[in-house]
């Protein structure tokens, strides 16, 4: 069974010292890890962190936050390094919690969130971001390898992304990195914008594939939206995925005009029996797919 993890930003952010006590309890839920967000320098004991977790018995995958400042995809040298050497952190910060994959939007610049909006750019440009990515993600990919750490990259919705947003995409970056300490990440809720068919891109990528995230097209608790579970599962299985699959059922009871729904936001009320609820789901899906008459 493939192991079933829980993002921090469900219960804070940013997640410190003060919540490590919410690792056992994710741990009572069902959990088998949680997807931590890389720390930045300072905001967390690492040492600490992984004494906490281990006490919980719990595992750790990392997702990396990138940003204009560290950002391969981008023409100025030094946004350039910086985003080499951020990857190379988050490779450093997963070895000492015990992590075995780094994921995220590696190539970098993001879109909405970073308040940019995206434009056309000439097919010298476009070529020229990608030999960026490329050379990146290899130097990136020997330290990661040295520390026994894959780098997983993931595409984005067109929203957040202008470099990556499919996994035909991918995997021609991919094709190009050829290294094997860079590997694939697909996310169900940006796939519902970017693929024709969601087992199909998994099918597509499969070969690659170290880290999923099963996410509803409206960011809801598995189950309270239009994703077909049994043909995710079953392509999943198709695959012979065994891989960590995580969960980010970011709240959606407020519906309420104006109120933004991309906005993270704190809980406000005790959200256990439905997070219990979200990780039996997609247990049971995988498991009830594994057997085809």
């Amino acid at each position: 069974m493939n192991p079933i993890g829980l993002i921090s930003m469900q219960y804070a952010r940013p997640f410190t010292a003060e919540h490590f006590s919410l690792f056992k309890k994710m741990r009572e839920l069902g959990y088998d890890f949680v997807e931590l967000l890389v720390p930045e320098p300072g905001e967390m004991d690492l040492a600490e962190a992984k004494l906490a977790l281990d006490d919980a018995g719990l595992g750790v995958v990392l997702a990396a936050r990138v940003s204009l400042q560290r950002n391969l995809s981008s023409e100025d040298r030094d946004v350039h390094r910086a985003g080499i050497d951020y990857l190379r952190y988050t490779a450093d910060c997963a070895a000492a919690l015990g992590a075995a994959v780094v994921g995220g939007p590696l190539t970098g610049n993001p879109l909405v969130f970073a308040g940019r909006a995206p434009s056309p750019v000439s097919e010298g440009e476009r070529l020229a971001r990608k030999e960026r990515c490329v050379k990146g993600l290899l130097e990136a990919g020997d330290h990661a390898a040295k520390a026994g750490i894959v780098l997983a990259v993931e595409p984005l919705n067109r929203f957040e992304s202008d470099v990556l947003c499919t996994t035909q995409q991918a995997i021609e970056l991919l094709d190009a990195v050829a290294h094997p300490a860079i590997k694939l990440m697909l996310d169900t809720f940006h796939m519902h914008m970017e693929e024709a068919s969601i087992p199909a891109a998994i099918l597509l990528g499969g070969a690659h594939l170290v880290h999923f995230q099963a996410n509803e097209n409206h960011r809801g608790f598995p189950g309270t939206g239009s994703t077909d579970w049994v043909a995710v599962c079953r392509a999943l299985h198709e695959v012979d995925y065994k891989g960590p699959v995580s969960l980010e059922p970011f709240r959606r009871n407020d519906d309420r005009f104006g109120v933004p729904l991309a906005q993270w936001r704190a809980p406000h009320e005790d959200e256990n029996a439905r997070l219990a609820a979200s990780v039996a789901f997609i247990k049971s899906h995988l498991t009830l797919t594994e057997y085809r008459r």
